[in-house]
């Protein structure tokens, strides 16, 4: 018997953690949670004895990437306790 194929338990459903749409929504989440990350990124200088304080107090760094950041931990926190459609 190949160690390939899934185990069925008794009851007849899979002994897998997750299903596929869990890590679908997995993979959305740490999508989400890198775009907040790139987005709060950067702010180097040309000149390192000029501060440009609108690029780095710009709205996209204090605002939407920690919103998308947050975004990304929730989605994550559901992909891992959505439940199966069989159950």
């Amino acid at each position: 018997m190949s160690t390939d194929k899934k185990q069925i338990t008794a009851t007849g459903t899979s002994n897998r953690l997750f299903e596929k749409d869990n890590y679908i929504w997995m993979l959305i989440g740490l999508a989400v949670l890198a775009l907040g990350f790139f987005l709060m990124a950067g702010g180097k200088s040309n000149d390192p004895k000029v501060f440009n304080a609108d690029e780095v107090y710009s709205s996209t760094r204090i605002t939407i990437a920690p919103m998308l950041i947050i975004a990304g931990f929730i989605i994550e926190i559901f992909a891992i306790m959505k439940k199966s459609k069989s159950n």
